[in-house]
């Protein structure tokens, strides 16, 4: 395929041309617009707060996304009009629900290699163990390990992270995570054909910034820049999902004990209705960053040893552990408590490399245990999961459409592994 074909959705908001009413239509259904045609005179589209919603059905359930066209129109207003759809905001919410399933495949499946692991002392910043990285489908592109391509087909790569032995920090983790749901986004054959291997580099973040990286490099196209979330959460639930971020320290690296977690990278895996209401009624990120404050004062005033104290403290709840507070700290166990039972800290599901997928409240006790000198706040990563990579998933269905494909969505590719 030439290469100005597959690049066509980084260059403006115009879809694949040649694709037919048919394949347009395909694509809106399977995303899950119920298009209608009735005697009227302008069209009537009812989007809907689909980000807000559980799911597809959910949110059809709740009469979202339907759209009902004049009888009278001829082909050319029809294409017109339903081109324009893909710019609706509910048909990016509704994209964000397959691209949700994606990440929870993706994110599940990297959990689940024992293979896949952290070191800080490793030879080179990402580590493929004896055999060297062309043995698991990399090839180098910067020094000391800093950057590395596929070598031989996209897919076969990201598998070195589902199945092979790799060390890395969760920078890389982050990284590899995000391009894993491109890959189930797509389906192996789609992901091997439609991004160029310097595309999917991975390494330093810095090394990123000089490649042709879809993720912070020259291919990267329309970032949203939305650190303390603040737009995020007025949009809903769904909008998180599969957005990277980090976990950060508030105070100087003095103050740092461990600086193996100095941060967390992270991906957005699932966000509970509940948390999803407290994130919009508190304005985002920067209200919880308050809230870690006064958790990071309570806590440095309970007494106790140990390496895992304060995850056995305030996210196991281990009775042991509790009946060792003494009494006049009860009362500071008990605001901890209340404070960590905020349905954000429950129901914000992150994947952090090697934790696996688990909810940001324990990445707060477990970051009091490793670093307690200093508070942590937390920060969405610039990202174009809605812009320019949404652009380039839905140029590629229509042309495989066009190409004699269904454009429609169907069980079988949320299933394909």
């Amino acid at each position: 395929m030439p290469r100005a074909a597959l690049l066509m959705g980084l260059l403006g908001p115009a879809l694949a041309s040649g694709a037919s009413d048919g394949c347009t239509q395909g694509l809106l259904t399977g995303l899950g617009w119920r298009i209608e045609v009735a005697d009227i005179a302008a069209p009537l589209v009812h989007g809907g707060p689909v980000c807000e919603r559980a799911d597809l059905a959910q949110a059809q359930a709740a009469g979202d996304l339907r759209v009902q066209l004049p009888a009278r129109w001829n082909e050319a207003e029809r294409s017109g009009f339903l081109h324009g759809l893909f710019d609706d905001p509910a048909t990016v919410c509704a994209y964000a629900f397959v691209l949700g399933q994606a990440t929870r495949r993706a994110t599940s499946r990297l959990e689940a290699n024992d293979g896949f692991r952290f070191s800080a002392l490793q030879l080179g910043w990402i580590g493929f163990g004896a055999r060297g990285a062309q043995a698991q489908g990399w090839e180098g592109v910067r020094s000391f390990g800093r950057g590395y391509q596929p070598a031989a087909g996209n897919s076969a790569a990201l598998q070195a992270f589902y199945s092979g032995r790799v060390r890395a920090e969760c920078g890389v983790g982050r990284q590899v995570a995000q391009l894993a749901t491109q890959r189930e986004l797509y389906g192996d054959a789609a992901f091997d054909a439609e991004f160029a291997p310097g595309e999917l580099s991975i390494g330093t973040f810095l090394t990123l910034h000089d490649t042709d990286s879809i993720l912070l490099g020259r291919h990267a196209g329309r970032f949203l820049a939305d650190g303390k979330a603040r737009l995020t959460a007025q949009r809903g639930r769904q909008a998180f999902v599969g957005a990277p971020g980090f976990i950060e320290h508030v105070f100087d690296r003095q103050y740092l004990d461990d600086i193996n977690n100095q941060a967390e990278n992270f991906v957005v895996v699932d966000v509970g209705e509940a948390a999803a209401r407290a994130l919009r009624e508190h304005g985002g990120f920067a209200h919880y960053d308050a809230v870690n404050r006064r958790i990071w004062a309570l806590a440095t005033q309970l007494p106790g040893p140990g390496p895992r104290r304060f995850e056995r403290l305030l996210v196991e709840r281990d009775p042991i552990a509790r009946r060792e507070v003494p009494d006049d700290k009860r009362a500071l166990l008990a605001e901890l408590d209340a404070l960590l039972d905020d349905p954000f800290y429950r129901e914000f599901l992150i994947y952090v490399h090697p934790r696996g997928i688990r909810p940001i409240g324990y990445h707060v006790a477990r970051l009091l245990d490793r670093n307690p000198r200093t508070p942590f706040a937390i920060e969405l990563g610039l990202h174009n999961l809605h812009t320019t990579l949404y652009r380039r998933w839905i140029d590629a269905r229509l042309r495989q459409c066009a190409a004699g494909a269904p454009a429609s969505l169907t069980n079988s590719q949320a299933e394909q592994r």
